[in-house]
């Protein structure tokens, strides 16, 4: 919700702060671009404090993000998304530390993609709250707000500490493999490049759909910022109602690496058809493909993170360190991109169209062969 907030009243913000809107993707990408670094680094770190103390610090640097973004100078912005990247990419690591060990190998899709339902459900409450919040409270307060279930989870988290972080190794050295170490592994796996590339495109969409749908809403399309806020609470549902779905179906029904080549096809249609809008077109119609564009460009990490693990095997959280690196990589370098082809040109329709094309080559270069035949360890 901390990353989100901004993308979520990007109007008010810029025009409180004297920038275009369309900058708000500078924000997401410094959040996105130092998170490289804890995506990296953080394997490591878990191995010697353990996954709770990893996630604990993260909830410090949304503390610090908050407090600092409140401020409410451009600068203070900045240094705010950078504090909370410096942990961020932490997240996805210690989550996947802890559930694969203890999850049943059937049912490893769907229980990924349940955990992943908590980055789209703090997308709905930042489109859902943010709006109504700045209206009547201001940005900057509305900000201070989350400070308070950010320090209640930061206490909870203490109560099992001892019990999940057991395995933690006190004499485990943090930089001993180094910051690309973990990128050795994409020479061993055909597989792993090609969930890279993927992995890549998606995710760069996926932010490009969150970070500019308000803007493009309230500028393109005739909507007031709640209802560009409720839109973009629509693309957030769809990914949680949908993210376990397509877990349930790779565990079930379709290989993942499958079901990501589909999701890459149709979430590149949602997007050529989102660069169209305008203020012609019916309110519902944009809210349904809204509601599309969520489910594929924002519903597929569940089933990415848990081809991570897998490919990764007993390197599960290296591997998904790495994996959460290169879709931060998509997040820092796309966005600014997307928003400098809007700036520019004036036109969202040859940005979206791009950044969907990118989407359905990379996810149909999955259906090659070589797949590797691992099981989760």
């Amino acid at each position: 919700m901390a990353a989100y907030s901004f993308p979520a009243v990007a109007p008010v913000i810029a025009r409180d702060l004297q920038v275009p809107g369309t900058l708000v993707g500078f924000f997401v990408a410094t959040v996105y671009g130092v998170g490289i670094v804890s995506a990296l680094l953080s394997p490591g770190y878990i191995r010697r404090y353990g996954a709770v103390r990893a996630s604990q610090v993260v909830l410090l640097a949304t503390l610090a993000m908050l407090l600092t973004c409140a401020m409410g100078s451009l600068l203070s912005v900045v240094i705010g998304a950078a504090l909370l990247g410096l942990a961020y990419g932490a997240t996805a690591p210690a989550s996947t530390h802890l559930l694969v060990p203890r999850t049943p190998p059937g049912m490893m899709n769907f229980v990924l993609g349940i955990r992943q339902i908590g980055v789209p459900l703090g997308g709905v409450l930042a489109g859902l709250l943010m709006a109504p919040l700045t209206v009547q409270l201001g940005w900057r307060t509305a900000l201070l707000c989350q400070t308070v279930p950010v320090l209640i989870l930061l206490l909870a988290m203490q109560l099992p500490r001892a019990r999940w972080d057991s395995d933690r190794d006190a004499t485990h050295a943090i930089f001993r493999a180094g910051l690309l170490a973990p990128f050795k592994m994409l020479r061993e796996s055909v597989a792993m490049r090609r969930l890279a590339l993927t992995s890549f495109a998606y995710t760069s969409l996926q932010l490009c759909f969150t970070t500019f749908m308000t803007v493009h809403l309230t500028s393109q399309a005739g909507f007031d910022l709640v209802r560009a806020g409720q839109a973009l609470a629509v693309f957030q549902i769809s990914a949680v109602l949908t993210r376990p779905l397509w877990g349930w179906l790779a565990d079930k029904v379709l290989a993942a690496h499958k079901l990501l080549a589909l999701q890459g096809v149709i979430s590149c249609v949602a997007a050529v058809m989102t660069g169209q809008f305008g203020t012609d077109w019916p309110p519902l119609l944009v809210i349904a493909i809204c509601a599309v564009a969520g489910a594929t460009a924002s519903g597929f990490t569940g089933l990415a993170y848990a081809e991570w693990a897998r490919l990764g095997g007993a390197r599960r959280t290296e591997a998904t360190g790495l994996g959460t690196a290169i879709m931060f990589a998509g997040v820092m370098l796309i966005p600014p991109a997307f928003s400098v082809t809007v700036t520019v040109l004036g036109d969202y329709g040859i940005a979206y169209t791009a950044v969907g094309g990118l989407a359905a080559v990379s996810g149909l270069l999955l259906l090659g062969g070589g797949q590797e035949k691992v099981k989760f360890p």
